[in-house]
């Protein structure tokens, strides 16, 4: 438990014993009162011999409504000191917990623009290839096997991708790095796809294609992001384009790693869900591994590229814009802590 969330829970524990002490002066004061008219009737009955008892019972009446207002006077400025109190240490908490997830949200966002932005180098470093260019610049067998061994040997030093892919100036695969696993990636049509017409519209060697995070039948339905560069002529950066390569980044477990491993309290646990979304709020990752690719989060981005925010139901949301890395601008994609308030609600 934060220091915050201590002062809050210290704070009610003074509101019960406050409210509880002055239950019981109540109770004694309301039991002196009936035990002072009693005596006040008794002390009648006794006459001109009780007048002495009489005056003593008045004073204990007197005393016990004099506590009874202070009590009141107590209980309304203890209530209304704890009330503010109390509000005060709920916002509080709520900003702290707040910029944490905020914070924790930042550092899931810039892991995988540090990623992503190593893919965008590799398939720009990839596409002047000699065995790449060679792929398209010289047709046949020959150079497509040896294409594909090149992209082979590539895949064995890079295991976060799931295949790599040659596509000619009409979007078809010739060659790929896993033939065998994926046998049916050689002969597909990508000219319509976005990653092909994106990397064919580039202006020079410096420049790449991105498209969203999606499943690819070709590759077993897997979840990938695909980057993707114009192959030229020469391997030259201004060279003509003959066709592009397509790396598709093997996403799910990757991103899984990052949104599971945001390092939350443990009794954090059970209350709080990450997210990584793109540009259009859909789910990319969650740590819950719920609505991936299907949940558009209701995200209240207008509080600026980096804040949080308490919902209708209390629920803290900590979020941050991607800040891009290095040459990578990143995508308009968020990293989202969401984390609801500990007596229960749900976290979607």
């Amino acid at each position: 438990m934060s220091e915050p969330e201590r002062i809050l829970e210290l704070t009610r524990a003074v509101h019960d014993v406050a409210t509880d002490k002055i239950r019981l002066i109540k109770q004694v004061t309301g039991t002196t009162r009936i035990l002072s008219l009693n005596a006040l009737i008794e002390a009648t009955r006794a006459g001109e011999v009780g007048r002495g008892f009489a005056v003593v019972a008045n004073e204990v009446k007197n005393v016990s409504n004099s506590i009874n207002t202070i009590t009141q006077a107590m209980e309304g400025e203890l209530s209304s000191s704890i009330d503010d109190l109390m509000s005060l240490g709920q916002t509080m908490v709520q900003q702290l917990r707040g910029s944490r997830l905020t914070d924790l949200a930042l550092n899931m966002i810039e892991i995988i623009d540090r990623n992503l932005y190593e893919r965008s180098c590799d398939v720009r470093w990839w596409a002047t290839d000699s065995a790449v260019v060679d792929c398209l610049a010289h047709d046949g067998h020959e150079a497509a096997n040896h294409a594909c061994k090149r992209l082979g040997v590539i895949l064995d030093s890079y295991t976060v991708y799931l295949d790599l892919w040659i596509a000619d100036a009409s979007g078809r695969v010739v060659a790929n790095g896993r033939p065998s696993r994926y046998p049916r990636a050689i002969g597909t049509n990508v000219a319509n796809e976005r990653w092909f017409r994106d990397a064919m519209a580039t202006r020079n060697g410096g420049e790449y294609a991105v498209a969203d995070v999606s499943t690819t039948a070709s590759l077993d339905n897997a979840q990938v992001a695909t980057y993707a560069a114009a192959i030229r002529k020469g391997g030259e950066a201004d060279g003509e384009v003959i066709g592009a390569l397509g790396i598709f980044f093997d996403w799910q477990p990757q991103a899984e790693t990052v949104v599971k491993g945001v390092r939350l309290r443990e009794e954090e646990k059970t209350t709080t869900r990450c997210l990584l979304l793109d540009g259009n709020c859909r789910v990319i990752a969650a740590s819950d591994g719920m609505g991936v690719l299907s949940e558009i989060f209701p995200l209240e981005h207008t509080h600026g590229n980096a804040a949080s925010y308490v919902d209708e139901r209390g629920t803290v949301v900590g979020y941050s814009l991607t800040p891009g890395y290095e040459t990578y601008e990143g995508l308009g994609w968020y990293g989202v802590i969401v984390q609801r308030p500990r007596d229960g609600g749900n976290v979607h």
